[in-house]
C-alpha cells in the first residue's frame, strides 16, 4: 500500500503546484487517513517540499484501530507540552524552504488559522479547499473492496437479528445487539448509531432508538453501518412484525421500494448527481409526499460515512465509475409509521454490468 499513499500524496502535492503552494498542510482526520494510512487522535500531516511528516501529539501506536503510517512518511511525535501538531507542521514547512502552504481553511478554527500565520509569518497562507475530499471520490478497488467486506458484515448481522424473537423487545436492546453483531463480524464498530424505529417511529431518518417495545403489527425499520479497516458503509431495511401486513403497508412498501429501485437504475457514470435524487423523489412525489421528504436520497461513503457526492436536488456534478453511495428514500407519517430502504452501491459502466449492488439482504415485505 506504501506506493498508493504515496501516489495519493503526489496528486495532492501537483494540485498544491498548480494553485501557487509549494506545500499542504492537511488537518482533517479522513484526509489524513487516505494520505498517510492512519490517523491518530489530533495529527496532522505535513505534504512538504522535502518530505512528508505525520506530526502526533502522542505515539501513534496508542490510538490507531484501523491502519498504521505509511512507512515512505516520517513519523514525528510531540512531547505532552509539544503543542498544537498543526503550528509544528507550519514550523517545519519554513524549514523546507517552502514560501507558501496550502491549509484546510474549512476544517481550520479561526484561532488556529490566525496562530498559523502568527508562527510562521513568512509562510504565505493559501487555502487548500476540497482537494484531498476530491481525490477521495473516486475509489481504487482496494478500497471498494473493504467497503464489500463491510457490506457482508453489515447483511450477517441483520440477517442473524431477524431470526431472533423480536416482539416485547425494546428498541434500544434490538441496537445494541446489532451493533454487537457488527463487531462479532469483524467490524471495528459501527459506522454510526444504529437506528431502530417501531411503529409510530419506523421510517423516520435518523431516528434514535427509545425504549418503545416491539408490537404485533408493527412496522420495524433499522438503519445499520459497519466501519472496517477505516472504511464505512450501510444498509436500511423496512419490516413488518408478526402478522400478515396491513393494506396501507404493503401499498406504501411497494411505493418506496418503487423509488429506492428508481434511484437505484439511474446510477451511472457522466449522470447529474441531483437526477440521481430526482429519479427516486419523482415517484414519492407522485404519490402526493412530495412535502416531509428527507433533503436528499443519498450520498457518498468512504472513510466517512456522509461525503461527497450528494445526490440531492441542489446536488452540483456528476458521477464517475467506481464512486460509492447509498440510494435511501423513504416517507413517515406521523403517529402512524413509515417505510425506508437504504442500500450502498458502487457506480459502474452499464458495459461492467451497472451500478453494483454491496448489501444484499433481501428488500421483499418481510413479516417476522
Amino acid at each position: 500500500m506504501s506506493e498508493v499513499y504515496a501516489a495519493r500524496r503526489e496528486r495532492l502535492r501537483d494540485r498544491c503546484s498548480a494553485g501557487g503552494s509549494a506545500a499542504a498542510l492537511v488537518t482533517r482526520p479522513a484526509n489524513v487517513r487516505y494520505l498517510a494510512g492512519a490517523s491518530p487522535q489530533g495529527a496532522v500531516l505535513l505534504v512538504g517540499t522535502g518530505e512528508d511528516v505525520l506530526l502526533c501529539a502522542g505515539s501513534p501506536d496508542d490510538e490507531l484501530i484501523d491502519g498504521r503510517p505509511d512507512e515512505s512518511v516520517r513519523v514525528q511525535v510531540l512531547p505532552p507540552s509539544g503543542g498544537d501538531p498543526a503550528l509544528t507542521g507550519a514550523d517545519l514547512a519554513a524549514a523546507q524552504g517552502a514560501e507558501s502552504l496550502a491549509v484546510e481553511e474549512h476544517h481550520l478554527t479561526v484561532a488556529r488559522h490566525r496562530a498559523l500565520a502568527s508562527v510562521a509569518p513568512r509562510l504565505r497562507l493559501l487555502d487548500l479547499g476540497g482537494a484531498v475530499e476530491q481525490l477521495r471520490l473516486v475509489k481504487d478497488e482496494d478500497e471498494i473492496s473493504l467497503l464489500r467486506i463491510g457490506a457482508e458484515i453489515v447483511d450477517q448481522a441483520l440477517s442473524e437479528l431477524l431470526e431472533s424473537i423480536l416482539v416485547g423487545r425494546t428498541e434500544r436492546h434490538l441496537a445494541l445487539e446489532l451493533e454487537r453483531r457488527l463487531i462479532d463480524h469483524g467490524a471495528d464498530g459501527p459506522a454510526f448509531t444504529t437506528s431502530v424505529g417501531t411503529g409510530p417511529n419506523s421510517g423516520r431518518p435518523g431516528h434514535r432508538p427509545t425504549d418503545r417495545r416491539v408490537e404485533e403489527g408493527d412496522f420495524l425499520s433499522v438503519c445499520l453501518g459497519a466501519t472496517y479497516r477505516g472504511y464505512r458503509c450501510e444498509i436500511g431495511r423496512t419490516f413488518v412484525i408478526g402478522t400478515s401486513p396491513a393494506d396501507w403497508q404493503i401499498e406504501l412498501y411497494d411505493l418506496v421500494f418503487a423509488a429506492q429501485r428508481a434511484g437505484r437504475q439511474a446510477l451511472a457514470p457522466g449522470v447529474a448527481c441531483r437526477d440521481v435524487d430526482r429519479a427516486a423523489r419523482q415517484v414519492l412525489d407522485s404519490a402526493g409526499y412530495g412535502s416531509g421528504l428527507a433533503p436528499g436520497t443519498g450520498h457518498g461513503v468512504g472513510l466517512e460515512i456522509d461525503e461527497d457526492p450528494q445526490l440531492a436536488p441542489a446536488a452540483m456534478g456528476k458521477l464517475d465509475a467506481c464512486v460509492p453511495v447509498t440510494v435511501e428514500p423513504g416517507v413517515h407519517l406521523p403517529g402512524r409509521g413509515g417505510v425506508r430502504i437504504d442500500d450502498t452501491l458502487v457506480v459502474r459502466p452499464e458495459a461492467d454490468g451497472g451500478p453494483e449492488l454491496l448489501t444484499i439482504t433481501t428488500k421483499e415485505l418481510l413479516a417476522l
